[in-house]
């Protein structure tokens, strides 16, 4: 069977987690919902896989692996007690991987339901010249940006917001070389691009990729979205590099692509000449695949069991 790209899917992008109680509690309040737990006491390591499932979602009902927009959180057993544990979240030394977004109905509303339950931030919407974006803090100091779907002036006096409307909008990572970055993400990874922004004063380009023909929509209506940022310069230096976010300190992980057919599309990207982390064929997981992106971050590839057509066991 031959691999369409236009059918892949964002999945999920992964975090590592010090405590899951408190970071579970954190993405629930945000809105998400656990939709699926892989605990491996073998392995001493559990995975949650938290989004967005009100009846309103786009992805309501859906296997987990026919979704966008799920945040996986990664525990390793006997984090959570040791005083000494601390992931690194990309933003202070080594940087790399940037946050991850929601999209509201209502910013300042959603923002004050947050500041309510005494959550952090790391940016507050009254902070700094740009008052249309915050940033909260979740318990291991991963940036969550916080964005609204309508113009501040809408909804500056209307006092409720409505979490079961909430989208994974989008994640973050910094990119050395915007050219190559996008030249993967398009012709390897089947995105497209759907909204740039240039900020020449500032030195730095930001980046919107995706699947699928919502053109209709704004990029703050959609969910599953990567943002590419890339600072002017980086690119001519041959010594700079980003923090993948797997080598020590640890925090980041991956995101991950969900296919049509698994074998088919890990035959196209190593036609495609990738650079493999893992092939379906290394290791005992023969059912995930991991390829490197130009800047070295790891790409999941899973089955999308919606679509599957062959007899591959379900993940």
């Amino acid at each position: 069977m031959a691999t369409d790209p236009t059918s892949y899917k964002l999945n999920h992008s992964m975090i590592r987690v010090k405590d899951p109680k408190r970071s579970v509690e954190f993405y629930e309040f945000l809105g998400l919902k656990l939709i699926n737990q892989h605990k491996n006491p073998d392995a001493k390591f559990d995975l949650y896989f938290l989004a967005y499932d009100s009846p309103g979602a786009v992805s309501h009902g859906n296997h987990w692996s026919d979704r966008e927009g799920i945040v996986e959180l990664t525990h390793n057993y006997g984090t959570e007690n040791d005083p000494n544990y601390k992931i690194a979240n990309g933003n202070t030394e080594p940087r790399g991987f940037g946050h991850l977004c929601i999209s509201v109905d209502n910013i300042q509303a959603a923002c004050q339901r947050i500041e309510d339950a005494g959550y952090r931030f790391q940016k507050k919407l009254t902070d700094g010249r740009m008052r249309h974006i915050a940033f909260v803090l979740d318990p291991d100091d991963y940036w969550v940006e916080v964005i609204g779907r309508k113009p501040l002036e809408e909804t500056e006096n209307v006092k409720d917001t409505d979490v079961s409307t909430y989208r994974l909008n989008h994640t973050m990572i910094r990119v050395k070389d915007a050219e190559k970055s996008l030249n993967f993400y398009k012709d390897v990874m089947g995105m497209k691009l759907k909204r740039t922004s240039e900020n020449e004063k500032a030195q730095f380009n930001l980046y919107f990729l995706g699947y699928g023909d919502d053109a209709s929509a704004t990029t703050a209506h959609q969910e599953g979205l990567l943002e590419l940022t890339w600072n002017y310069g980086t690119e001519k230096n041959p010594n700079f590099k980003y923090h993948d976010g797997n080598a020590e300190p640890q925090g980041f992980g991956h995101i991950c692509v969900s296919v049509d057919d698994i074998d088919a599309a890990c035959a196209r990207f190593e036609e495609k000449g990738v650079n493999w982390k893992k092939r379906l064929t290394d290791g005992r997981m023969k059912n995930i695949a991991f390829v490197l992106d130009p800047d070295g971050y790891w790409i999941e590839v899973v089955q999308n069991e919606k679509l599957k057509s062959g007899g591959r066991a379900a993940i």
